[in-house]
Order: C-alpha cells, then structure tokens, then sequence
C-alpha cells in the first residue's frame, strides 16, 4: 500500500508537527475501515488521518455525516493514539437521504455504524449523536479543533453545518469538507463562499475532493492572494451544479474540464507544513 506520509520535521503555525508513526497508525486504520461502506477512499481517507493529525489540540474533533463509519474510523484511529481529544459523530442515521441513496424510507445506517466502530474497537472513542446538526448544536459549547463536513450536501444543508459550528472553533482549528469536486452544490460553495474567500481562514488547498483550510482570525488575511487563486478556479463549478441542476451530457463534460484545472492532488506532508507555515501575502 502506498504510504503518503512521513515525519515533518518543522513545527507548524497553530498546527502539530506529524508523529513518526503515522504512516503505521493510518494503515491500521485503513486496515479495518476499508471494507465498511462508504464513500470515501483510500486517499481521502490518508489525507483525513493527516489533517486530524496536523489540528492543533484543545478542542472536539466533530465529524457531521458519518453514514456507516468509514470515515469515524480514521478520525477516531488519529485521536486516540495520539490523545487529541474526543470525537463527537453527528447523524440522524435515517433515510431517505441524498448522501445515503442506497437505504430505503425505512432503513438506518446506525446498528452498521455501531458495529464498525465495535470491531475497529473504538466504539468507547466515539461520542455518537444520533440527530441532525441543528439538534446537537443547541447548548453546544465546546472548543473544536477538527471540523468534517459530509452530512446534508445541499447548500441549505451544509452551509447550515458550517455556521452551526464555526464559532466554537480554536485558532489554528482545521475545516475540511468532503465532495467538494464532486456534483453537489452544498460542499463547494461553503468552501468557496465561506472559507476561500473569508479572511478569517489562511491556508487551503484541496486534496482529492476535500476543501480543506485552517482558521487563522488573527493573520488570514496574509494568505488571501493563495486562497482567491483557488477561489476563482473552484468558483467556475458552482454555476454548473448551482440549485439542484444535474450534471449530465455536455454541462458533465464542462464540470470534468473545470475540475481538472483545479489542483487537487493529496499533499505530502513536507507540502502540507510548507503551506501552514508560509507566510505569503
């Protein structure tokens, strides 16, 4: 198996250095997280085990949408071996839902949720809230250090996510949402709209189909230049999956085109921490 990462050696701004044996921790992970449904792959997954390694402590690693728990696997895997806090999993776990198109009306993907975790032996790692975003956020005060957005992909839905949360974030805190190069509406233009193009965030790339950036409040603003270069590539999807439009025949061609031009390749770590500590302007 392809191994992504290796030790960084330089320290990152509000970030953690990567541990020597992260590469071992995430094979482990994938090892029993790559037979559990989902819609996550052996890259993403990679790069989710790096970007919850990498977010600095003091705070919650949220993940909204956890379906069957491909996904809960890896971020649980990262936080407890390396004691970055606990993780909080939100989903209402029922159907029909745009995410889940494999249930029926009267399935639920939480006793396969349930299972995934208990075999991976994380089930006691995971504090699973089995409701909508909206629910769990009401009396919600607790820093987050990690923020992974794959719940409702309609832009109602995840910008909702995004704003539910966003305020408990910590300096230095990590955003990172799924499918945002895939044909949804939600997922990119919360990443561009909210994050790209607000001052409030530095850093940002994607990797595969994750938009990923990192809350910096206080000097966001000195990577503006590197997030509006993405923004305006990434932007050029929206119109082509912009109020539930399908994307087939020529507008499918066009959306490939777009997101072909868009960099998204899965960072080595000595990139990865070259991008948070930069400085560029």
């Amino acid at each position: 198996m392809e191994c992504f990462f290796r030790l960084a050696s330089q320290n990152t701004i509000g970030c953690l250095p990567l541990p020597s044996n992260l590469d071992s921790i995430i094979d482990t992970a994938w090892s029993k997280a790559q037979n559990v449904e989902g819609y996550i792959g052996d890259r993403e997954f990679r790069a989710l085990c790096m970007l919850a390694a990498a977010a600095p402590t003091g705070g919650v690693n949220v993940e909204i949408g956890s379906f069957k728990g491909k996904s809960t696997i890896g971020v649980a895997s990262i936080a407890s071996a390396f004691n970055l806090g606990q993780v909080v999993s939100i989903d209402p776990h029922n159907a029909p839902c745009e995410t889940d198109p494999d249930l029926d009306a009267s399935g639920t993907s939480f006793d396969d949720f349930e299972r995934a975790l208990t075999q991976a032996g994380l089930r006691d790692k995971v504090e699973a809230h089995r409701a909508p975003s909206r629910e769990v956020a009401i009396g919600w005060n607790r820093p987050i250090r990690l923020l992974w957005i794959d719940g409702d992909h309609t832009y109602q839905g995840a910008k909702l996510d995004f704003d539910l949360f966003k305020p408990f974030l910590i300096d230095g805190a990590i955003v990172a949402i799924h499918d945002t190069l895939h044909e949804f509406e939600g997922p990119i233009r919360v990443f561009v709209e909210d994050m790209l193009r607000s001052d409030e965030f530095g850093p940002a790339s994607l990797l595969h189909t994750i938009g990923w950036a990192q809350y910096r409040p206080r000097d966001g603003a000195h990577f503006s230049k590197q997030r509006q270069q993405l923004a305006r590539k990434a932007a050029r999807l929206i119109p082509l999956v912009a109020n539930g439009r399908k994307v087939e025949g020529l507008t499918r061609m066009r959306f490939k085109l777009q997101c072909a031009r868009i960099p998204h390749a899965v960072l080595t770590p000595a990139e990865f921490s070259a991008l948070l500590t930069s400085t560029a302007t």
